[in-house]
């Protein structure tokens, strides 16, 4: 009667404290640049060194620029916190992957592609969308900095633990609906709070119809909806996805781990706290219109024209429109926007820059258009110019850029001014998210691409393909 998250949780824990946390046992630490500096310190004051550095994994991606990455950051701050992670690192005696080098990228996009990620482990990092690890058939969340601190010291964590929630997503996507597509849905039916407190598992037709980058996508977005992480069954899209990959096992041991992991599954008969069921056949290409990620319709709706809820449900709503310089009940097709952002530790891998490209192919950047097409890896930069994407971009008057976070937070030089919209595939839409005063619309690879070549929001099932 068992969910995969408590068959990777109870095989995890090393002791229940009587009215209290788990002492949970921790495989996979990840840690970047922001989060880190602090827990570094705290071992320093002890005088302590990390329980089992084998199994930390280091690299910057906030703050990298993504241009002339070979030469020195120019904002202080970005390149004190670059710079003191690898100090860290070569202190501490850690795997680090440094900014320019060919393992760097987005932490969330690096670990699952280099097979750092598996089926069945434990993976923290100081960041709320560690969860996208979740996709592996894996039990990941984010924590925070003194968590970090902890798992450094003891390769455990004290939690507390969740209740579970599956999701089931039934039927076949249409076309050009995608994983992100189907998370925003999902937000917009059960708010950025409906998950609270529960880590959700992801299941029904649909969703094992997903690639495992389109599983990386949804499990991404767990955490706007509230959840502590979110999670797929492995199985042989699982398999086929890691097999080979740099760290995952090779020989004899792949036999075993496999064997292992195709007994990752809830059982049939398995009791969740909660369950829900979606049809994947009322799923369009969606967008966000507020200023949380719940605030998303179809392409080809109209805004709401009011909040359902209470009184401050309606204030928040009204705030939010009034942000975005929008009206209740608009539709926001045709409306002009500045900005484009492909990339994210939500859509930055190589099957999101093939789904852009298939919009953009034949067709030009709009002259009001600022985009940025940003790689969440060195190995996905890799991938676009060994498949020729490049070239389809390049003379569509694109640019590619380098790995990195880029525009999904400001937090580096990529930065959407202040009164100005983007449409952008990264995760959050929250106020100033982008830049301060930066108006973000989310959405898929797409609804992005469709918005490129025509300067204005547009149905890319509209568009000649």
């Amino acid at each position: 009667m068992n969910t995969l998250f408590d068959k990777i949780w109870d095989r995890h824990v090393v002791q229940c404290i009587d009215d209290g946390p788990t002492q949970l046992y921790i495989d996979r630490l990840y840690c970047h640049e922001v989060t880190s500096p602090q827990a570094f310190n705290g071992l320093r004051k002890r005088g302590i060194r990390c329980l089992r550095p084998e199994r930390i994994v280091c690299m910057p991606d906030h703050n990298t620029p993504t241009h002339d990455q070979d030469k020195r950051i120019e904002d202080p701050v970005s390149r004190l916190q670059v710079e003191t992670l690898q100090r860290n690192c070569e202190e501490f005696q850690l795997k680090h992957f440094p900014m320019y080098s060919q393992d760097n990228g987005i932490i969330h996009v690096v670990g699952p592609e280099k097979g750092l990620s598996l089926p069945g482990m434990t993976i923290v990092c100081g960041d709320s969308h560690t969860s996208t690890h979740g996709a592996m058939g894996a039990v990941a969340f984010g924590i925070g900095t003194s968590e970090v601190e902890m798992v450094m010291a003891s390769q455990c964590i004290l939690q507390q633990k969740p209740r579970t929630m599956r999701i089931n997503v039934q039927g076949c996507l249409k076309p050009m609906v995608t994983a992100k597509d189907m998370a925003l849905y999902l937000m917009a039916k059960i708010s950025t709070s409906g998950a609270t407190g529960y880590f959700i598992e992801y299941a029904g037709e649909a969703v094992r119809k997903l690639s495992m980058e389109g599983r990386l996508t949804l499990c991404n977005l767990s955490i706007e909806m509230g959840a502590r992480g979110g999670m797929v069954a492995p199985d042989e899209v699982t398999f086929n996805y890691l097999k080979g990959r740099e760290y995952a096992p090779k020989g004899e041991n792949w036999d075993k781990a496999v064997e292992y992991w195709k007994t990752l599954k809830s059982d049939d008969d398995a009791v969740f706290d909660c369950e829900l069921t979606f049809q994947a056949e009322d799923i369009s290409p969606m967008l966000t219109y507020g200023t949380n990620p719940g605030m998303g319709m179809p392409v080809d709706g109209c805004i709401p024209l009011n909040a359902e809820g209470d009184e401050a449900a309606d204030k928040s709503f009204k705030k939010a429109l009034e942000y975005m310089d929008f009206k209740p009940g608009q539709s926001l097709i045709g409306q002009p926007v500045d900005y484009v952002f492909l990339g994210a530790c939500t859509n930055g891998r190589i099957e999101d820059f093939r789904a852009f490209c298939q919009i953009v192919e034949g067709k030009h950047i709009h002259p009001s258009i600022t985009a940025w097409l940003v790689p969440g890896s060195w190995k996905v930069w890799k991938q676009i110019h060994d498949e020729g994407l490049d070239q389809i971009l390049t003379t569509a008057g694109f640019c590619i850029r380098q790995p990195g976070c880029s525009a999904c937070l400001a937090m580096n030089d990529d930065k959407v001014p202040a009164g100005k919209y983007c449409v952008s595939t990264s995760n959050r839409n929250f106020e100033g998210r982008q830049g301060p005063g930066a108006r973000t619309i989310l959405a898929s690879p797409y609804v992005a691409a469709a918005a490129a070549i025509t300067g204005c929001i547009t149905d890319p099932r509209n568009l000649n393909v």
